[in-house]
C-alpha cells in the first residue's frame, strides 16, 4: 500500500468482537459457564454514550454547566458493547422486573462481574493502553 490508502475505510479493520465469561452464574445445559459476546464501538457511538450521560447543571448566575454521571456513562458504553444476550430484549428485562438495558445489566450482574465487565469492554474500545506502551510497540 503506498500514500495514505492504508487509512482508506475498505483497509481499516472493523468492529472487534470477542468472547467474554461474565459470570460462572450463568450456564448452558451442560453447565458449563456461557460467554457473552461483546464488540467494539466507533467513536460516534462512544460519544453518544457519553452524551447521553451528560446533565446541565444550574450554576452561579444561571450558567448550566455540563455533568457528566460516570456510572451511567460506563453503563451506556457496557451496553453499546454487549451484544449477547440482548440486554434490550423484552423478556429478558421482564424476567429481572426491571426497564432498559442498563438497569438489566445492573440487576443481572454482581459487583465484581459489572467491575470486570467494565474493564474488558475498556480494553476492547482501546481505553486500556498507554501512550508510552503504543509508542514503544511502534518503535519494534
Amino acid at each position: 500500500m503506498s500514500g495514505l490508502s492504508m487509512f482508506f475505510a475498505q483497509n481499516a479493520a472493523t468492529d472487534t468482537t470477542e468472547e467474554f465469561i461474565v459470570s460462572p452464574r450463568f450456564k448452558d445445559e451442560k453447565g458449563e459457564p456461557v460467554a457473552w459476546k461483546l464488540r467494539s464501538m466507533t467513536e460516534d457511538e462512544n460519544q453518544e454514550c457519553r452524551k447521553a450521560a451528560t446533565r446541565k447543571i444550574k450554576g452561579k448566575n444561571g450558567v448550566y454547566t455540563p455533568d457528566i454521571d460516570a456510572n451511567d456513562y460506563m453503563a451506556r458504553l457496557m451496553t453499546a458493547s454487549v451484544v449477547y444476550p440482548d440486554l434490550k430484549n423484552a423478556e429478558l428485562q421482564r424476567s429481572y422486573g426491571v426497564m432498559g438495558a442498563e438497569s438489566l445489566l445492573r440487576k443481572m450482574l454482581l459487583p465484581g462481574e459489572f467491575a470486570s465487565l467494565g474493564e474488558q469492554v475498556q480494553k476492547l474500545n482501546g481505553f486500556n493502553q498507554d501512550m508510552n506502551e503504543l509508542v514503544d510497540d511502534v518503535k519494534n
